[in-house]
């Protein structure tokens, strides 16, 4: 049997419906903007969790290392970001139009660069107000998307560590609970 993840999983509960607008501007079902923050809620939990519980823990008690070629290495874990993009990649399998993903002005992996000047600009806000949330929409192809943006922090010893000692890192000074980049989450309108 085919496991879904906790966030595909309140896709589905929360999911449904995302807003319209009724014909006396009233908005009905669920306002994107409260989707979003129980979806980074439980993204930001599962994630956190992973980082403290799973990888921390495996590493200080000499088991499993989180490594970033954890497919081809036995005996390794995938890294809290790579653990977040499989997740997300699991959701977009169970058909559900949601997304989400990792960016930062300062990335390892290429493919977490900000896709638009909005993004960029929403990052340079999070590093000095990391509090608050960026939103606004983006279309894609014929679709509109509302987008939210939280800051992404350090949230253990280890994702400072690793990324102030990787090679690929363009920023080496992070520190405990900074903001290394923000999580995006997409969230379609008008369906």
């Amino acid at each position: 049997m085919r496991r879904i993840s906790s966030v595909a999983l309140l896709i589905v509960l929360l999911g449904l419906p995302i807003p319209t607008t009724a014909p006396a501007g009233e908005q009905t079902g669920i306002p994107p903007e409260t989707v979003a923050n129980y979806l980074h809620a439980v993204i930001e939990a599962d994630r956190t969790f992973y980082t403290i519980h799973v990888v921390e823990r495996m590493q200080k008690g000499g088991g499993a290392t989180a490594a970033e070629n954890w497919r081809a290495t036995k005996n390794t874990l995938p890294l809290p970001a790579q653990f977040l993009m499989e997740s997300s990649a699991l959701s977009a399998m169970t058909g559900t139009p949601v997304r989400y993903r990792l960016i930062s002005l300062w990335p390892i992996n290429p493919l977490n660069v900000p896709r638009s000047a909005a993004e960029k600009a929403g990052l340079e806000s999070l590093r000095t107000h990391p509090e608050r949330v960026v939103t606004g929409t983006v279309t894609q192809g014929n679709e509109t998307y509302f987008q939210a943006i939280y800051a992404d922090r350090a949230v253990s010893q280890s994702c400072v560590g690793c990324h102030n000692t990787h090679p690929q890192s363009a920023k080496k000074d992070f520190k405990l609970n900074e903001a290394m980049g923000g999580l995006v989450i997409e969230i379609p309108m008008g369906r």
